[in-house]
C-alpha cells in the first residue's frame, strides 16, 4: 500500500470519532508502530484535525471553527481559493500578505498543535497537492444538489459514481459516492480527479446505495 493510501486509509478508520490504538491502527495498515506515530505526525502537519498521543489513541475531528467565528464548508473552501489566489499573484506584497495571514488562521485553528504548518491551504507531503482537487469542488456540489450522475477519471480510468456528501479534513476535501462501475462505496480524495463531467442522468436514494446506508457501514 502507498504511503499516501495508507494515510488515506488512516484518516477513514478514525473519522468515526472514536479513540483507536496505535497497535490497532498499525495491524490495520500492516505496518509497525513507529510508522504510525510518523504517519500521525505527518497529518497533523498536513492540517488533518488529530487529537490523541503516543499510549493513549487517535481520533480525527472533523470542526471547521474560527473563534468566535463559525464557518460553514462553503465559506471554507472560498477562503482557501482566495488565499491560493492571492498567494500565487505577481504581486509580492499582497502574496506576502496572503502567506501572513495564512498563518494568523493556522494559529487560532481548533486543529492546531502548538507547531507551524506549512500555510492555509498548502499541506506538505502527502496532500502537498489538495488545492489541484478545488477547481472540482463546485461541479461535485452542483451535482450532488441537482442528483445527476458524474462520469470521473482518476488513474487513467473511468468511473460513473452517484457523489452523496463532500468532507473536508483540514485542507483535503474527500467525496463519498456510490460507484456504479464497481457496485460499491468509496471516498475518493477530490485532488486525485482528472477530470470529471456532469452525466444528464439523474439518481435517487436506494435500498444499500444511499449516505444513510453508508453512514450506517461506518457506524
Amino acid at each position: 500500500m502507498r504511503r499516501a493510501d495508507r494515510l488515506m486509509r488512516l484518516v477513514q478508520i478514525m473519522r468515526d470519532g472514536s479513540l483507536h490504538r496505535a497497535s490497532d491502527l498499525a495491524q490495520a495498515t500492516d505496518v509497525s508502530l513507529r510508522t504510525i506515530y510518523r504517519d500521525m505526525e505527518t497529518l497533523a502537519a498536513s492540517g488533518v484535525p488529530i487529537e490523541g498521543e503516543r499510549g493513549i489513541g487517535y481520533r480525527v475531528t472533523a470542526a471547521i471553527t474560527l473563534p468566535p467565528l463559525n464557518l460553514t464548508m462553503t465559506e471554507v473552501e472560498a477562503l482557501h481559493l482566495g488565499l491560493n489566489a492571492v498567494i500565487q499573484s505577481n504581486d509580492p506584497e499582497l502574496s506576502a500578505a496572503a502567506r501572513a495571514l495564512s498563518g494568523k488562521i493556522d494559529a487560532v485553528m481548533p486543529e492546531d498543535r502548538g507547531r507551524a504548518p506549512s500555510g492555509y491551504g498548502f499541506a506538505i507531503y502527502p496532500f502537498a497537492d489538495a488545492a489541484r482537487g478545488f477547481q472540482h469542488l463546485p461541479i461535485l456540489r452542483q451535482a450532488m444538489r441537482t442528483r445527476q450522475k458524474l462520469e470521473l477519471v482518476m488513474d487513467n480510468k473511468k468511473r460513473i459514481v452517484r457523489p452523496l456528501q463532500l468532507d473536508y479534513w483540514g485542507r483535503l476535501w474527500t467525496c463519498v459516492v456510490w460507484c456504479e462501475t464497481t457496485a460499491q462505496f468509496d471516498e475518493i480524495r477530490v485532488d486525485q480527479i482528472a477530470s470529471q463531467r456532469i452525466l444528464p442522468s439523474l439518481f435517487v436514494d436506494e435500498p444499500g446505495k444511499a449516505l444513510k446506508d453508508f453512514n450506517r457501514l461506518k457506524a
